[in-house]
C-alpha cells in the first residue's frame, strides 16, 4: 500500500528557505502612520482656521445687525441702514470667501508637497526592500539548490 507524503514538513522546509523580513513591514507601517499624522495635521489646521474665520464673520455680521436694529429718527434712515448693512455684508462675504479660498489653497499645497515627499521616500524604501528581497531570495535559492 502506498503511503502519503508528509507535506507539512515539506512546507516548513520551503517556507524556512525563503525568509520574510518583517522589518520592512514594520517600517512601512511606521511610514504610513507618520504620513497619516501629517495629513491629519494639515486637515485639522485648515478646519481650525476655517472655524475661526467663520466665528469672526458671524460676530461681524451680528455687530452690523445691531446697528440695523437701532431706532431711527427718520424713515429714510431705515432705508439707509438697510443699504449700509447690505453693502457691508457683501464686502464681508467677498473678503471672507477669499480668506476661505486661501485656507483651502494652503491645505491643498501642503498636501501635495507632503504627498510628493512621501512618494519619493516610499519609492526609495520600496527599491531598497525589493533589492534586499531579491538578494535574500537568490541566496536562499542557491542554498536550497546546494542541498
Amino acid at each position: 500500500m502506498a503511503t502519503t507524503q508528509d507535506f507539512t514538513a515539506m512546507m516548513k522546509d520551503m517556507m524556512g528557505a525563503f525568509p520574510v523580513d518583517t522589518k520592512s513591514f514594520e517600517d512601512s507601517f511606521k511610514s504610513t502612520a507618520t504620513l497619516n499624522e501629517k495629513l491629519s495635521g494639515i486637515a485639522l489646521n485648515a478646519a481650525e482656521k476655517s472655524s475661526d474665520l467663520s466665528t469672526k464673520w458671524t460676530k461681524d455680521t451680528l455687530s452690523k445687525m445691531s446697528d440695523l436694529a437701532k431706532v431711527k429718527a427718520e424713515p429714510a434712515d431705515y432705508a439707509k441702514a438697510v443699504t449700509d448693512f447690505a453693502t457691508a455684508s457683501a464686502e464681508m462675504a467677498a473678503e471672507n470667501l477669499a480668506a476661505f479660498a486661501e485656507i483651502a489653497k494652503k491645505a491643498q499645497t501642503d498636501t501635495v508637497e507632503l504627498m510628493m515627499a512621501a512618494g519619493k521616500d516610499m519609492a526609495e524604501e520600496t527599491s531598497a526592500a525589493v533589492q534586499k528581497a531579491a538578494k535574500d531570495t537568490t541566496a536562499a535559492a542557491k542554498k536550497a539548490a546546494a542541498k
